[in-house]
């Protein structure tokens, strides 16, 4: 086999997925596939599950360009809830992170509990105990509360209530997915733009949030778009294979029938555009009205996940 390097993809290609195959460091070969992220200094490749592979450019080998889509996907619904969970995270992803085994320890200065949980889904690598005295040293450094998501009725919800851990108020989250087989239009009076801008986060921001905090989570995926339509706003955001939607609001005054459906089709449209051929988002379990929304778009349920916090543990300072 040929081992000298050429020409890596370059700038032309970003948003593009392409096949990389680069020298090891033990003089081997290796393979990834991905859409580009960047391609200098380092070449970035997210992967269809959303991770992403770091090459060096003077390693590539040879290259080439492959289609957007594969000729068979696999279904939404048969995707593993820990494969689905940890797209989720990257779609959502937190100031801060780190890997504690397979689960992910997130803060973000106390915006929204998705960013400032550890993500209990895999094998915690050092058994449940050593794993939750970890996640209790994290927060508390931290001055926040200790959270821990999980799947509702999984394999670690019975080791933390055996343990003290108790479900946060509000209720648990159903995760509804969709297989994207068909193009949405754009709406053409949506705004769409890549980071939130200030009339974006000043729909979404509640009263007491931190807006610099929101920025930093929300404009943290490389790929999404942020929505505004008629005061409405949506997110969607490309994650490998994966389309996620989120923070769909509708001002009271304006909840008439097809708002929501326009920023949802005008979301889908994007996703398909930017290389998604499935889709994802969270629902608080009992929201009927959301519900029937997604459901009339395709959405079919998927898992169910909620919060448990350690009853006595230290709390945050007011």
């Amino acid at each position: 086999m040929d081992t000298s390097p050429v020409r890596p993809p370059g700038a032309e290609v970003v948003g593009r997925r392409v096949s990389v195959r680069h020298r090891t460091s033990d003089g081997g070969a290796s393979d990834v596939v991905g859409r580009v992220l960047a391609t200098a200094p380092e070449l970035r490749l997210e992967r269809r599950d959303g991770s992403v592979g770091v090459v060096d450019p003077a390693t590539v080998l040879i290259w080439r360009l492959v289609p957007d889509r594969p000729v068979r996907a696999r279904r939404a619904t048969a995707t593993p809830v820990d494969q689905l969970s940890r797209t989720m995270a990257r779609g959502w992803p937190a100031i801060e992170r780190a890997e504690l085994g397979e689960w992910e320890m997130r803060a973000s200065g106390g915006f929204t509990k998705r960013a400032c949980s550890t993500a209990a889904f895999g094998d915690p690598g050092i058994g449940i105990d050593g794993a939750l005295d970890q996640v209790l040293a994290y927060y508390a450094a931290r001055d926040l509360r200790p959270l821990v998501n999980l799947e509702a009725g999984g394999p670690w919800e019975a080791a933390l209530v055996e343990r003290g851990w108790t479900p946060v108020d509000g209720g648990d989250t159903t995760v509804l997915v969709a297989q994207l087989d068909r193009r949405w239009p754009l709406d053409a009076e949506a705004e769409v733009a890549g980071d939130p801008d200030d009339a974006w986060l000043a729909a979404y921001v509640s009263p007491g949030e931190s807006v610099d905090l929101a920025r930093q989570v929300m404009g943290g995926a490389p790929t999404a778009a942020h929505v505004r339509l008629g005061g409405a706003i949506a997110r969607v955001v490309v994650t490998g294979e994966w389309a996620g939607l989120s923070a769909l609001w509708v001002p009271e005054e304006k909840r008439r029938p097809g708002l929501a459906r326009r920023l949802v089709t005008t979301c889908l449209g994007w996703a398909v555009e930017h290389g998604a051929d499935k889709a994802y988002l969270q629902v608080v379990t009992g929201n009927d009205p959301a519900e029937r929304l997604y459901r009339a778009f395709g959405f079919v349920d998927h898992h169910e996940y909620r919060y448990l916090t350690l009853t006595g543990a230290a709390q945050p300072t007011p």
